[in-house]
């Protein structure tokens, strides 16, 4: 057997593998692994706007410490509508229901664009005065300034990509969004210099031993680059090309969940279920954002190296937290399909494990991450002051990387369960009342204590404690099982963690449930294959007696 062979074995589609029945683990690897490697290339766009600016400045690199939660602020607020797809997604495939799947894609991509454009704007007008409450300090703010304009005005197009990733995941293809994400990030990576330097100084050509070439390109060009902003447009038209060929694939509908022009006129009481099921995790990924962007409040009190050396560690978390995210995404997927296909044990399962596996793996991560804290900050900067701050900022948090997975595992079946609202608890007591007030009284103690400041030891230390707290409260919520008959088809369950479970088989007895398929894959309405009828679906969330149902009752990186 080839590598090449090897390589393709570790790679099924959708198509060779069954979320709802036989083994769990196999499908949960496989469903996974191309969402690690998928994160893998997301995540190097940041690293190679990390890499370049900090050859550029340190006053660049401080520049996106403060951008990248802004962005993923942004990205938060209107994450819930991409969650929200994807869970419903996930639980249409697994009761065999694809003409109820194929609509909410469709409304998904729809209002998920909508979504981003108003905030892109808010983004736009906002942003410096934002960095200035942040604690940017003034040689930097001007530089954010620079990056988020241009990010928050290609925004819908940044955020298409994420929902084409969700919406897939959702109907179990994650190699499609895998080899999408390939191309575009490898056109990132080469873009990104030439933007950011131009044709004077670029550490590109000198890598090449290009000298001569880039002073011929200077001299008949004049281009020297646009800095930080470079960077931005590097990434917005990297990304925005993933965009356009992730909705030529579903348009195309012969790989994954499909999307129908017709059916993306947007629908108000449609929106009604995206709002139940995802505001509750835009709650939660906007917790995430605020807590990065109040933490930078607590930084900022320190010098710009330290700003500096703490958006590397961020950046390197995002790397090492990749598999456990993905894990989650995985376990999110098989707990919605098999919820929907009500094997309630079979999805509990599949969190156990992925929580074991997780911990195990990211706790051997750490001690790598601890024993080689130092060579890892070296390369993203030069500077000997930086590499101390992300050196003692890595060492700190390492031993802890293993409760991130347990954490994730379960509040992604909590997700794919319906339970955004549940997940959202967790994250917002992890980091909004344990990692931010710890880090503030460690680096500023009230006199009342009678305690002397930590210094930016009392950040690390805030990072590691939530993070293990964080996972025993996952975990201990997960076991009392509340999740179990969650059904976001039949109506609202992401809201009250305690509400009593509907009993399987009843019809519409109490508001926001509605009428399903009487039989696998059937729906009222036309007869043509595939077609719904939106008036008795789940596209209108209504009760038998006619009444309105009701509307009440999610990477980046910040663990």
């Amino acid at each position: 057997m080839t590598l090449r062979d090897r390589v393709s074995g570790l790679f099924k589609g959708r198509e060779e593998f069954d979320l709802t029945s036989g083994d769990i683990g196999k499908p949960l690897f496989y469903l996974s692994l191309p969402i690690v490697v998928t994160n893998l290339l997301q995540t190097a766009y940041n690293l190679a706007d990390t890499f370049w600016l900090g050859q550029y400045s340190t006053e660049s690199l401080a520049a996106i410490s403060f951008a990248f939660p802004m962005v993923f602020l942004l990205i938060a607020f209107g994450m819930g509508v991409s969650v929200a797809g994807s869970v419903l997604v996930a639980q249409h495939t697994g009761a065999d229901e694809p003409g109820e799947a194929e609509y909410a894609a469709s409304q998904t991509v729809t209002f998920a664009v909508l979504v981003a454009g108003f905030f892109g704007l808010i983004g736009f007008l906002g942003v410096e005065s934002f960095a200035g409450i942040l604690g940017a300090q003034p040689a930097v703010a001007p530089l954010v300034g620079e990056y988020m304009r241009v990010i928050s005005a290609g925004l819908p197009l940044m955020f298409g990509f994420f929902v084409f990733i969700s919406l897939m995941r959702g109907y179990g293809d994650t190699i499609t969004p895998m080899l999408v994400m390939f191309g575009t990030v490898v056109l990132n990576i080469v873009v990104d210099p030439f933007l950011i330097f131009g044709f004077e100084s670029n550490p590109l050509f000198g890598m090449l031993g290009l000298s001569g070439l880039e002073a011929s390109l200077l001299a008949a060009t004049g281009y020297t680059g646009n800095g930080v902003a470079g960077a931005a447009y590097a990434t917005v038209f990297s990304r925005g090309l993933a965009f356009v060929v992730g909705m030529a694939i579903m348009f195309q509908g012969t790989r994954g969940v499909e999307v129908n022009l017709r059916e993306m006129v947007p629908n108000p009481s449609y929106a009604t279920r995206l709002v139940r099921i995802g505001v509750p995790a835009s709650v939660e990924g906007t917790g995430r954002a605020l807590s990065v962007n109040l933490m930078l409040i607590v930084v900022g009190f320190f010098p710009t190296t330290v700003v500096a050396g703490f958006g590397i560690a961020v950046r390197v978390f995002s790397v090492v937290f990749l598999p456990a995210i993905a894990v989650a995404r995985g376990v999110e997927t098989m707990t919605g399909q098999n919820v929907g296909a009500n094997k309630p044990d079979r999805a509990a399962a599949a969190a156990g494990l992925a929580a074991k596996v997780m911990f195990g793996v990211l706790a051997l991560v750490g001690v790598v991450t601890w024993i080689a804290a130092a060579p890892i900050a070296a390369v993203f900067t030069n500077d000997p002051a930086v590499v101390d701050v992300t050196e003692e900022f890595l060492r700190w948090v390492a031993p802890t990387f293993g409760f991130i997975g347990v954490m994730r595992a379960y509040t992604g079946s909590f997700r794919g369960a319906g339970k955004t609202m549940t997940a959202a608890v967790i994250s917002i007591t992890m980091l909004g009342l344990i990692r931010l007030p710890l880090a503030y009284v460690g680096v500023r103690p009230p006199a009342v204590l009678g305690i002397e400041s930590l210094g930016t030891v009392g950040i690390w230390l805030a990072f590691a404690v939530s993070n293990a707290i964080g996972a025993l409260l996952a975990y201990g919520w997960y076991q009392r099982g509340t999740w179990r008959d969650a059904d976001v088809r039949r109506g609202p369950s992401a809201g009250d963690d305690d509400e009593e479970p509907t009993d399987e088989g009843d019809g519409p007895t109490s508001a926001g449930e509605v009428d399903g398929p009487t039989t696998a894959g059937e729906v009222d309405g036309p007869t043509g294959a595939g077609e719904v009828d939106r008036s008795r679906s789940a596209a209108d969330a209504t009760t038998d007696d006619g009444s309105d149902a009701d509307p009440t009752d999610p990477a980046p990186v910040d663990d």
